[in-house]
């Protein structure tokens, strides 16, 4: 006889909801792209490790995209990190193809060791995904972060003093590192861990428990199993819902600096014919800090690739506020200077002697 569908219960109600509100705008644009054309419906993928998140997630996925007209599979990345990987990745997705999706794929990735192990592991683990959106076509990719992993995020970034980068937390919808026009997807962002695991129970479905959770020689669990939990003792419940309301807030106000840095830099940037990049002295003081300080970093990354730390914008900007004829700065790839009413930003491998008294003013692309 065969086993009975699970009831709806709340935890299993809630996650499904939050799949089909992240599916529904690509579920619009599928709908309309393919109509009457007899083109295959656009994929999604799931990132799955197996844990009760992202295992969550693929069960919802698979029960929400077909109702969307979307097509649904999963990657599972093998870190290789520990003993039996490779046997926890395929007990993932034997419980993917179980959940009906397809095609699934598995990767194992090597982790270098730059930036530290839990850096390290999520760039390995974010070029596979890049790979399998690039291999199967897929228009998002979803991923399992809960309110939960938002919540820490916001705490390590204030540990850290990372500002609005860090504090802003992880964005729901965002552009793939290398694949354009592609897009990864968070819809348990709202989503408390706790209702992850209850839909898990409530479908019978077997997450896989990570051992790395439970490792206290990793910060984020440090945050997770005593911060986190201190800080509810001692302030009262709603700290996770508070932080990430916090970085939901921080976001909006980013955003809309970044967009008028954007806008600004357009009238007060130009670029001479030897690679030189000049920004006028004037236009940078008229603005207050935060936008000034986003125009240097908008120019460097623009135009050289260059991501500067505040301290090398603070140094930067130094010579627009604190100007007493001080030398150059010097910061990775670049060399800044100024002359007369004009920054002017070198690339390390051009001689200092370069000529912009009458270079040409345009915005960057």
């Amino acid at each position: 006889m065969p086993s009975e569908r699970p009831r709806l219960t709340p935890a299993i109600a809630d996650v499904r909801r939050a799949v089909r509100a992240a599916l529904a705008d690509l579920a619009d644009r599928a709908e309309a792209a393919t109509a009457g054309t007899g083109t295959h419906p656009a994929l999604v993928l799931v990132g799955l490790s197996g844990g009760p998140d992202s295992l969550a997630l693929a069960a919802a996925t698979a029960f929400e995209a077909p109702r969307a007209g979307l097509r649904a599979g999963a990657i599972v990345v093998d870190h290789g990190l520990q003993e039996g990987s490779a046997d926890v990745a395929q007990a993932a997705a034997d419980a993917a193809r179980n959940l009906g999706l397809d095609p699934v794929l598995v990767h194992r990735v090597s982790v270098g060791a730059g930036g530290g192990p839990e850096d390290a592991a999520r760039n390995a683990r974010y070029l596979a995904f890049d790979e399998a959106l690039h291999a199967t076509g897929a228009a998002r990719l979803l991923l399992g972060h809960t309110l939960d992993d938002q919540a820490e995020t916001v705490l390590l970034g204030l540990a850290r003093g990372s500002g609005a980068v860090s504090l802003r937390g992880m964005t729901p919808l965002a552009p793939a590192r290398t694949v354009p026009g592609a897009h990864y997807l968070r819809p348990l962002v709202g989503i408390r861990r706790g209702t992850t695991v209850a839909f898990c129970v409530d479908s019978g479905l077997s997450p896989w428990i990570d051992p790395h959770n439970a490792d206290p020689a990793y910060a984020r669990v440090r945050v997770r199993n005593r911060v986190l939990p201190l800080l509810e003792t001692e302030l009262g419940p709603g700290i996770a819902e508070a932080l990430a309301r916090t970085a939901e807030q921080l976001r909006e106000d980013a955003d809309a600096l970044d967009h008028f840095a954007e806008e600004w830099a357009e009238e007060v940037v130009g670029l001479t014919e030897d690679g030189s990049l000049t920004l006028d002295v004037g236009g940078l003081a008229a603005n207050p800090p935060a936008l000034r300080q986003r125009i240097l970093r908008f120019a460097a990354r623009s135009e050289y690739g260059v991501s500067l730390s505040r301290a090398h914008t603070l140094a930067i900007s130094a010579l627009v506020t604190d100007w007493h004829g001080q030398g150059e700065v010097s910061v990775p790839g670049i060399r800044v200077d100024r002359r007369g009413g004009l920054l002017v930003f070198t690339p390390q491998s051009l001689t200092p002697d370069a000529h912009t008294k009458d270079a040409p003013r345009h915005g960057i692309d």
